[in-house]
């Protein structure tokens, strides 16, 4: 089907068209920017995260003009994909934790996860996580529908998303169990992005390896706060 003009004074005014005009336009215009976001992805994952907004639109068949009709300038696509890329992590990640039989099983599947899926195209990944706008500290970072920038969203979410089985599971007091959760995403985001940058040097680990060396290190340390919060506060000396 022919896609609908743009539309203009004349045929905004009345916000009830007859012929559905502006809901059909509304829908090419959501279709078409998903498809730039898409050709987006793909045009960085192939070329790298420094790909020009000419190299963007030839991969896309299609004009920088057009894009900017969609997205305001080149900040404004990174955070249209990080916004798509960051979603698709935090999901994963979710289903990753609550398709596993215990919390330790939750906490290696979410790292092998995370790891796969930035192993999987480092350049989209810097992309989305290596401009201000996107993860919110430049001057005026732009945001999302949620009000924020989307890496923060995501980290916010995958914060919660750590922080109520550790309080369940692991009976961490909400201070506790929320500091756990904040230091372990940033702990796995730092150190993915470490070995994302030496893998295949000498020494070191493949990514199952890192896994484990990582669930390791994180569940050691949770079931240490989980013992010292349930034992005894004090201890008195034998006489």
């Amino acid at each position: 089907m022919e896609a609908p003009p743009e539309p203009t004074s004349e045929t905004t005014t009345d916000p009830v068209s007859t012929d559905g005009r502006s809901t059909r336009w509304d829908d090419h215009r959501a279709a078409r920017r998903a498809a730039l976001v898409n050709a987006t992805r793909k045009a960085v994952h192939r070329k790298g995260s420094d790909v020009s907004m000419e190299e963007i639109a030839a991969f896309a068949g299609t004009s920088k003009s057009i894009i900017y009709r969609y997205f305001e300038d080149k900040v404004g696509l990174q955070i249209a994909v990080g916004a798509q890329v960051v979603a698709e992590i935090r999901d994963a990640l979710d289903q990753a934790l609550h398709s596993a039989e215990s919390l330790r099983d939750g906490i290696a599947a979410m790292v092998d996860t995370y790891l796969a899926m930035i192993e999987h195209s480092p350049n989209v990944y810097y992309f989305v996580t290596r401009t201000g706008s996107i993860i919110g500290n430049d001057a005026g970072p732009r945001i999302t529908g949620d009000g924020r920038p989307p890496l923060t969203t995501f980290i916010d979410e995958i914060d919660e998303l750590m922080r109520v089985p550790a309080v369940r599971e692991l009976g961490l007091d909400e201070v506790a169990a929320s500091a756990w959760a904040t230091g372990q995403s940033s702990f796995v985001r730092g150190t993915g992005e470490w070995w994302l940058a030496r893998r295949g040097q000498p020494g070191v680990p493949d990514r199952d390896a890192l896994a484990e060396q990582i669930t390791t290190w994180l569940w050691e340390g949770v079931t240490a706060a989980s013992r010292a919060a349930s034992g005894p506060k004090s201890t008195a000396k034998e006489s």
